[in-house]
């Protein structure tokens, strides 16, 4: 189904985004600019938003430009979120949800394996692709690639913006339009 998505259905998952792996990601600065704002908008629409942290003990915590989204972080050791409570999660903060949000890191690991995973329980998924990253752009092509062929939405934050608000009279709109024109494009 190809519908638009709608916030009282949804919810945001923010998958790895940790700070010994960031540094290490093509493009990272882009990439957590625009999951921030995607966070930004979530918030903003009282979407809820879960933060995934893999062997946190190792790849430390989520950076800081989405640390305040992370308070209560998923901590995984399972690259698939959704073998880690991810579902049990989500249901606590969204009884209604239908449809998925999902960005992150690396793209073709626990990116893939979380977003395949939501599809697989009946989700429909939408992947934010300016707000995911691998070490090699190669392996982010091959999991967009196969993110498509499963039936997985690809989206940008606009994408996603506009239609959680759904029209220029939704209440947050005035508030939410000057991070829309500030928005540096992703490469």
């Amino acid at each position: 189904m190809h519908a638009l998505l709608n916030p009282a259905h949804g919810a945001l998952v923010l998958v790895d985004y940790q700070a010994r792996l960031m540094p290490v990601m093509q493009h990272a600065e882009a990439v957590l600019r625009e999951a921030a704002f995607v966070a930004q908008v979530a918030q903003a629409l009282h979407v809820p938003t879960v933060v995934t942290e893999q062997t946190p003990d190792k790849l430390g915590p989520t950076v800081a430009p989405l640390a305040a989204y992370a308070a209560q972080p998923l901590v995984k050791h399972d690259f698939n979120a959704v073998r880690a409570g991810l579902l049990q999660r989500l249901g606590r903060q969204q009884p209604q949800l239908r449809e998925v949000v999902v960005a992150g890191c690396e793209a073709h690991v626990c990116l893939l394996q979380t977003a395949l995973g939501l599809k697989q329980a009946g989700y429909a998924v939408h992947v934010v692709v300016g707000a995911c990253a691998s070490r090699w752009a190669h392996d982010q092509h091959l999991a967009q690639q196969r993110l498509l062929q499963a039936g997985v939405n690809l989206v940008s934050g606009e994408m996603v913006a506009f239609e959680w608000l759904g029209s220029a009279q939704h209440p947050a709109f005035s508030a939410l339009i000057p991070q829309i024109k500030a928005r540096i494009p992703p490469p």
